[in-house]
């Protein structure tokens, strides 16, 4: 029985929660092929170098071994578009944990214990996993992720730096970051016997996925399909084909079965991308109001001998804080290192940690109050491209979140809140994250008994993607949510573009609500009931998304955090935190609020608990698995609230919406770190605030 429409926004439950909490909702390796065998990659066990040979006899006579791949055997991939994807082609180690070899057997347990059977040699080269500040092979790139030009310069920065009253001349370091989705990174795939590939993996993209393949292995893309139905996370890991999915077909071609592949916990950090560590020197020029006169920001990363990856961490000081000077540069040197990679708010998150962290320096330099002085500084147009935004709503999140959070009645004197041991004290930051969409198709088609179905290829990895392109569909055709059913997830359904970039609801949305639009114009002019097969509308919205817009489009926010220090033991807690957000029209308050929260979450555990750092002897991540990578649990994360201010913008999409999936996470650690330093008086420019580092600095 249908129900009244609700209107968009309103906080529908998702869709698939019910199938998730069941477990009737199935995963990429629970797919439970008749004669389906099991794959265990091994990973290289230096960090440069090339495999001289592989004793395999070993691992084939344990019980339920069925064959080896080694890039003697393995099957021969045309050139990838992604070159970590080219997997077992030759003798080659660029980094250690690369795959070397694959075992496959009747059950998981004979995988592993075969692979740890196999006896293999390498011939080793002298290798560099060290980031430092002055590496002998940084250089300048072209570009730094997202197509962003690797250097911007605006006015005479050196001048109006030195002819500043005020200036802040700091360096923050950040270590390696690892992305740990609860659904590690696996596929399973088969071959049919008319040599169609059909593999559900663990992705962001199927379409993409396919894409990828198909050009690997050399074949159309109709001989390809790619499943992701159901994502447990990503975070960016899985925004492109890693390696298991191709592992994964590679093994099906070779023994005819269906193979299942999921990654080890442990091997994740070699395989599947990471938060490249940075060095980032921030220099600010002021007057002695706390006025701008001079930003530069410059970047120092690192990225593989595979491919170059430059994290764009300077990018966000070209948009938030006016001033007549500016500088912001990348720079980059290739070691022997995985493939660094997208994780949540790439870019943003790291530098946004160090520039919110100078504007705090800044306050306490000019006695300007942190909210104020990001106030005064808050421009009208886009600072490096001058265009005006089309909306910025960055100064209403500053008041708002002050006065939910108490701010007024803050002590603006560092070290003076007490109870026992514990130091307490409070930080704001700013957030920002850009607006993008791109092209997309959609099919949206009405029943004659008065349902709806919508099509698009877009992939749901814990945000609620169904239930609100759902609610754009119902919004649009005005009809009860109840009737509007969706399909997603399969290559084989409309193209979409991966989930990433917070760019997911407004790409899919986008063509949903055109297709969706489409439809309820034919019904209208249709006279009668519905033929029998129903009415069917196609959209693609290419010509939409490609048009330049004459405004710089981001969504804004502001992080408040209370922390406690435990002057005892260095431990740092987050007693409270709020967010409040500008992100254009929000389509539901139910799984916007999670998305916003799970950000902060995220922002908390860089701040306090996530870390990673090469071992320079052996090459590779020393904090490799969930026990020694600590992502914030329940007891880490107490009272995290998030709101968001009324914004309409006409300028964005059909839906005038923003993207919310990673703008929770930047400046959160910002937040996080500025109350420490008002808690503590101690300003430390290194994450996280583990108690061995905050003990040093408090002794």
């Amino acid at each position: 029985m249908s129900h009244a429409p609700q209107p968009l926004g309103a906080p529908a439950v998702r869709r698939e929660g019910r199938a998730k909490v069941t477990g009737a909702a199935r995963y990429a390796a629970e797919r439970g092929l008749p004669g389906c065998l099991y794959a265990w990659p091994v990973p290289a066990s230096v960090p440069s170098g090339r495999v001289t040979a592989v004793r395999t006899v070993d691992a084939l006579a344990h019980p339920g071994v069925h064959s080896v791949l080694t890039h003697d055997n393995a099957p021969r991939l045309a050139e990838p578009d992604d070159p970590i994807l080219a997997v077992l082609q030759d003798d080659r180690v660029p980094h250690r944990g690369w795959p070397v070899a694959l075992v496959i057997a009747d059950s998981l347990a004979s995988a592993r214990a075969g692979a740890a059977a196999l006896h293999i040699t390498y011939e080793t080269n002298p290798h560099d996993v060290l980031l430092t500040e002055d590496h002998a092979g940084l250089y300048t790139p072209e570009e730094a992720n997202g197509g962003y030009p690797a250097v911007r310069e605006r006015g005479d920065f050196d001048r109006a730096f030195a002819e500043a009253p005020v200036q802040v001349d700091a360096t923050y370091t950040l270590e390696p970051l690892h992305n740990h989705p609860m659904e590690p990174h696996a596929s399973t795939a088969h071959w049919s016997p008319t040599g169609h590939l059909t593999v559900y993996d663990s992705s962001q993209g199927a379409t993409k996925v396919r894409d990828s393949l198909a050009a690997a292995f050399g074949i159309g893309t109709d001989r390809v399909t790619a499943v992701s139905e159901h994502v447990g996370g990503g975070f960016g890991s899985k925004g492109t084909p890693r390696p298991q999915v191709v592992l994964a077909a590679m093994a099906a071609l070779h023994t005819g079965h269906p193979v299942e592949l999921a990654l080890p916990r442990r091997q994740m950090p070699a395989l599947v991308g990471h938060r490249a560590p940075t060095v980032q020197r921030v220099r600010l020029g002021a007057e002695a109001d706390g006025t701008l006169t001079s930003v530069a920001q410059e970047i120092i990363t690192h990225t593989s001998r595979i491919k170059e990856f430059v994290e764009q961490a300077a990018v966000p000081a070209r948009v938030m804080y006016g001033s007549p000077h500016s500088r912001t540069t990348h720079r980059v040197t290739a070691l022997d290192v995985p493939s660094p990679s997208w994780m949540r708010a790439p870019g943003e998150a790291p530098g946004m940690y160090a520039l919110e962290s100078a504007l705090d320096e800044l306050a306490a330099e000019t006695g300007v109050d942190p909210v104020e002085l990001r106030l005064r500084n808050d421009p009208a147009d886009e600072p490096d491209s001058g265009k005006p935004f089309s909306s910025r709503g960055l100064a209403a999140c500053l008041r708002e979140g002050a006065e939910r959070f108490g701010w007024p009645d803050r002590d603006p004197a560092p070290g003076v809140r007490r109870e026992g041991a514990l130091l307490l004290g409070t930080g704001v930051a700013s957030a920002t994250y850009p607006v993008y969409a791109s092209p997309g198709h959609a099919s949206a088609h009405a029943a004659p008994d008065g349902t709806f179905r919508i099509a698009v290829n877009a992939t749901d990895i814990g945000t609620g993607a169904r239930t609100v392109l759902a609610q754009i569909a119902a919004d649009v055709l005005g009809a009860p949510l109840d009737d509007v059913a969706i399909d997603i997830g399969d290559s084989d359904l409309p193209d979409a573009p991966l989930a990433g970039g917070s760019s997911g609801t407004a790409s899919w949305g986008w063509a949903v609500h055109k297709a969706a639009s489409g439809l309820a114009e034919k019904l209208a002019a249709r006279g009668g009931p519905l033929p029998a097969e129903g009415v069917t509308v196609t959209a693609d919205t290419t010509e939409e998304t490609a048009e330049e817009s004459p405004y710089a489009r981001h969504a804004f926010g502001a992080h408040f955090a209370e922390v406690a220090v435990d002057t005892r033991t260095g431990e740092v807690r987050v007693r409270r935190m709020l967010g409040v957000f500008a992100a254009g029209r929000i389509l539901n308050s139910r799984t916007a609020r999670s998305q916003f929260i799970g950000g902060m979450t995220m922002g908390i555990g860089m701040a306090l608990t996530e870390g990673s750092t090469l071992d320079p002897v052996y090459g590779d991540f020393a904090e490799c698995d969930l026990a020694s990578y600590h992502v914030p649990v329940c007891a880490d994360v107490a009272a995290v609230d998030a709101h968001w201010i009324e914004e309409d913008d006409p300028h964005l999409n059909p839906m005038g919406s923003k993207g919310i999936g990673e703008i929770g996470i930047v400046g959160a650690a910002a937040a996080v770190g500025n109350a420490f330093r008002h808690a503590t008086g101690v300003r430390v420019r290194t994450l996280p605030l583990t108690p061995d580092r905050v003990l040093t600095h408090l002794a």
